[in-house]
């Protein structure tokens, strides 16, 4: 993030700056100054800073300390990843479109389905004709300017169709299946993304405890060192030293502040909130174990898993049932057709009977429409065949991007190990520089210096842990296993 690379180059900067003055040290034997604690190694209370405003009062320790809210007055709530990933899962919009098009692609079933059904309608007629006409203009079929009423119905079913209906509505069944996939690859990608957005959000979160405690800890260190300048146990430019640390301490705060509102923002956002809401997030998770050690089994998972791949695999299913469903129309249709009525008022000296029915079978056979039916279901195949390659292309992303994120688990894990050691490492430095510098043995730069690098040991070693826990979340969604 943005905060840690600010951080890093600050610190590189003034250690920097640091190294090119040497100078003797200040032999104050009877000047054994109490020197603060550093920042504890992961989640640093905010009770330290309270403990911190405990020392000697100067202008600087008097005003509020950067980025400082109140939260006593009002408490946040509480929120655990499992609880953010539900409240994403029903308030998303992403969420709620991907299961609305699902429910839509049903009724589309519904729709190609009723081609095999019978379709029958009803019709009421009453007709005042100019004594009985039986000739009229604009057509060449008999008239029927009959004074009459009457009622009837007329009934049509398909037959056959040579199995091209059936083939649309296998093609809208698969559709339907694919569409569900879908929905369910959104939920995975609103999961992820609930999973960086909270992690990231409670990353940040520790990082600004860590800058807080950075700012108490070096006002507390400034304070003492000014009145030990006061006294005369120490010269200007330890304070001015003094003063340059707290003043940094201060910038990383600003930029920690500025990332965990950020992040903070970003959660809402996924959330589906269209308003501010500050969490307290409640880190829920266990110890870190290592990722598995075998890719090509997760590899497997992940061909057999993923939701996306399985919408596709449906689409390609769909798209060759369509195909035939083109193919089917050059065949004919054959379709059943009844009609019944009757007509109470009527012309007796045309009509002797109140009432007419009749059925018959009509057969339609496409002779030649200019190649269009011959063209559809060429077109359908080549996009068949256009989709099965997107399957195959999305397999080998999924073979690339699993072992990807297997490997990146690996050196995650690896780094959480190495960044603890060096924070201990770290911290063994620093309580040596103090006690040197508590013995008139060492200047404040080697004292700065190892705060600096105690504070980065403290940063790199956070954010190595949640990478970490990052990383597993990224492998389980490129496998398709939801947490």
């Amino acid at each position: 993030m943005v905060s840690h690379k600010k951080t890093r180059c600050l610190l590189c900067v003034t250690a920097a700056g640091l190294l090119c003055f040497e100078f003797p040290a200040l032999a104050q034997s009877g000047a054994s100054a109490n020197l603060p604690d550093a920042p504890a190694a992961r989640l640093l209370a905010l009770n330290a800073a309270t403990e911190a405003g405990s020392a000697v009062p100067t202008q600087a320790s008097q005003a509020p300390a950067v980025g400082q809210t109140s939260s006593s007055a009002n408490p946040q709530p509480r929120l655990t990843r499992d609880d953010a990933e539900k409240m994403a899962i029903k308030s998303n919009p992403q969420v709620s479109v991907s299961h609305l098009l699902a429910l839509a692609q049903h009724q589309v079933v519904r729709e190609t389905r009723s081609a095999n059904l019978p379709t029958a309608t009803a019709s009421l007629t009453a007709m005042d004709a100019e004594n009985a006409s039986r000739i009229s203009a604009g057509s060449l079929t008999a008239s029927r300017l009959f004074e009459h009423a009457g009622a009837g119905a007329n009934l049509t079913q398909l037959i056959t169709d040579f199995g091209r209906t059936r083939n649309l509505v296998a093609y809208s069944k698969l559709q339907e299946k694919a569409q569900s996939a879908s929905a369910l690859a959104t939920e995975e990608d609103i999961i992820i993304a609930t999973d960086q957005a909270f992690y990231n959000a409670l990353q940040a979160q520790a990082l600004l405890q860590v800058a807080e405690q950075n700012v108490a800890t070096r006002q507390t260190t400034d304070t003492q060192v000014s009145e030990m300048t006061k006294n005369k146990l120490r010269s200007i430019l330890d304070l001015s030293f003094a003063d340059v640390n707290l003043s940094q301490a201060k910038l990383l705060l600003l930029d920690a502040q500025n990332n965990a509102d950020s992040t903070m923002a970003a959660l809402d956002a996924v959330l589906g909130l269209d308003h501010q809401v500050i969490y307290s997030l409640v880190d829920d998770s266990a110890a870190s174990q290592p990722p598995p050690p075998d890719a090509e089994q997760l590899i497997q998972l992940g061909l057999q898993q993923r939701p996306d791949l399985q919408a596709l695999n449906f689409d390609q299913q769909a798209a060759i049932k369509y195909s035939h469903a083109q193919r089917d129309q050059l065949f004919p249709t054959i379709s059943a057709i009844g009609t019944v009525g009757s007509v109470p008022i009527r012309p007796d000296q045309y009509f002797t009977s109140n009432w007419w029915g009749a059925v018959g079978v009509n057969v339609n056979v496409p002779v030649f429409n200019g190649f269009l039916f011959t063209a559809e279901a060429k077109e359908a195949t080549i996009r068949a065949r256009a989709t099965a390659e997107q399957s195959r292309n999305l397999r080998d992303g999924i073979v690339r991007d699993v072992r990807t994120a297997w490997l990146a688990a690996n050196t995650a894990y690896q780094r959480v190990t190495v960044s603890a050691q060096l924070l201990e490492e770290a911290n063994l430095a620093l309580k040596l520089a103090e006690t040197r510098y508590k013995m008139g043995l060492s200047s404040i730069v080697e004292l700065s210096q190892a705060q600096y690098q105690q504070t980065d040991a403290a940063i790199g070693n956070t954010d190595a842990e949640y990478q970490y826990r990052l990383a597993l979340a990224t492998l389980n969604y490129q496998i398709g296993t939801t947490p």
